[in-house]
């Protein structure tokens, strides 16, 4: 039996420019299942995405996801993307089993943990205080040049990572420190400034962008209260959801968000093609 993607659709352009098509997956003509193959829109067209893969009940564990997955890099490459990359749901166990298989490698997971009404109190001797105008533009570039640089260590090409950090910041952060929603601290302990943070409020959530204990202050338990922080100001704000996202390797990260009780929600691999 012979498994192929029949295209049911013209190749799509959306307004930002990346490319989109859906496909049924099929067994000698019969239809079996569909995935949706599309580029980033973070990454620009060089990184495909299967946004989804879904294979019927009855076809189920007989090995047409994992040709339809194959035959969809096959298109990436046609369409010259340099990797591919997937999104799967927390759970959702075999999808990422049938990715780890094919070769695809962690590169982020997004996290959230529910919160209850009441915030825990930050340990003696540490405050929080809004960023100053004269911190924030330090902090901005040198936190643009770290997201970018985070993602250069996970494969992204140079020029492509340092496009998506500017993207990412200017989209964010179109007024700066003063954009609507956000919120940007710098924690002291003992009156000496130890960590930064920049927490998002969103409508049904909010969202850690950005959390760093500053580096002559790391393995003190900084990190930790930094993230109590971003609790408290969520739940001041009425939001009883924070997010974050955490990359592939940063171990501590891993470990600290687990600690205070953050869950995983999905999970995101890549897979160069050569």
């Amino acid at each position: 039996m012979t498994t192929t993607l029949r295209p049911a659709e013209p190749l799509q352009r959306a307004a930002d420019g990346t490319r989109s098509r859906h496909y049924q997956v099929c067994v000698n003509s019969r239809p079996v299942g569909a995935i949706h193959l599309g580029t980033s829109a973070a990454f620009g067209d060089a990184t495909a995405r299967i946004v989804d893969l879904r294979i019927d009940e009855p076809d189920r564990r007989r090995g047409r996801g994992t040709v339809a997955a194959l035959a969809a890099e096959e298109v990436a490459r046609g369409w010259g993307c340099r990797e591919i990359e997937t999104s799967v749901p927390a759970g959702a166990t075999a999808a990422l089993r049938l990715f780890e298989t094919l070769g695809y490698a962690p590169r982020n997971r997004g996290m959230e943990k529910r919160l209850g009404g009441t915030a825990t109190e930050l340990p003696a001797g540490s405050r929080a205080r809004p960023m100053t105008p004269t911190e924030f533009e330090p902090w901005h570039t040198r936190s643009r040049e770290e997201y970018a640089r985070m993602w250069v260590e996970r494969g992204v090409p140079e020029d492509t990572a340092y496009a998506r950090a500017r993207r990412d910041h200017e989209t964010l952060l179109p007024q700066g420190r003063t954009t609507e929603g956000m919120l940007f601290s710098v924690l002291e302990h003992e009156g000496t400034r130890v960590g930064t943070l920049w927490l998002a409020l969103r409508d049904d959530d909010a969202y850690v962008f950005d959390v760093e204990a500053d580096a002559a202050h790391r393995g003190r338990g900084h990190g930790r209260t930094l993230m109590l922080l971003a609790e408290r100001q969520a739940i001041a704000a009425g939001l009883r959801v924070l997010g974050l996202n955490v990359h592939a390797g940063n171990t501590p990260a891993e470990r600290l968000y687990a600690s205070l009780g953050y869950e995983t929600t999905r999970c995101t691999l890549y897979k160069p093609l050569l």
